[in-house]
């Protein structure tokens, strides 16, 4: 069931044909899912103060309905060190075009990850897991389920991966809290069918996963 906050960012949305990623990860968060700490700056100074909260270093993206692919145009910034460098980040994003501010938010580490669904024309609502990150074209480890998902589902998905051993502690490294993976697919696989009738699609890349748990670091919702 979608709460009011959730239909009225939709119905905002349509005029766009996809959710801006402050108003997505709104979304995510009321499904259940994690995100890091994040604020939709207006102004270069609400982004610094901001900043100075959380602590540096952070993560600034540019807000547009006319940048969905916010990497490809260079509206990504990561490990902005210092206020200076949040200042001029700002004014850069604020020359591009329908410029709605700037996503100022936390860094988080962890193995990267990619969670997404899609609205399947034969079979409905899909859910897909993988190795993500900006090698996930490259790699294609990813893996398929029927939604909606339950546990079972995921240690499936999790031992179909041929990069699984990233999640199991690779050369010591520690290994992804498995259970809130699980968490967070099944709390997405019962947003998505909840969504279903609304959406195209929906791609977490990267979720951020390690030890103390899984965080969705970027959100894009396709709508029909």
């Amino acid at each position: 069931m979608l709460n009011s906050e959730t239909e009225v960012i939709l119905e905002h949305s349509k005029a766009f044909g996809w959710v801006l990623e402050p108003e997505a990860k709104k979304i995510l968060i009321t499904a259940g899912l994690e995100t890091p700490r994040f604020k939709w700056a207006s102004t270069a100074d609400e982004a610094v103060e901001f900043a100075r909260e959380i602590g540096y270093p952070v993560a600034a993206k540019l807000v547009s309905p006319k940048a969905l692919h916010k990497s490809e145009l260079k509206g990504v910034a990561l490990g902005v060190a210092n206020d200076d460098q949040l200042r001029e980040t700002y004014a850069r994003f604020a020359q591009f075009p329908e410029s709605r501010g700037m996503l100022v938010e936390e860094m988080v580490d962890g193995v990267e990850l990619i969670v997404g669904a899609k609205i399947d024309y034969q079979f409905g609502p899909v859910i897909l897991m993988g190795i993500g990150g900006t090698g996930v074209e490259i790699y294609k480890d990813t893996v398929l389920k029927m939604a909606p998902i339950q546990a079972v589902d995921v240690e499936l998905m999790i031992q179909e991966l041929k990069g699984r051993a990233l999640l199991e502690g690779h050369r010591g490294a520690e290994p992804v809290n498995q259970t809130e993976l699980a968490r967070l697919l099944i709390s997405f696989s019962d947003l998505v069918m909840d969504l279903k009738d609304r959406i195209k699609s929906i791609d977490l890349n990267p979720v951020m996963a390690s030890s103390n748990g899984c965080i969705a670091a970027d959100a894009r919702i396709m709508l029909t």
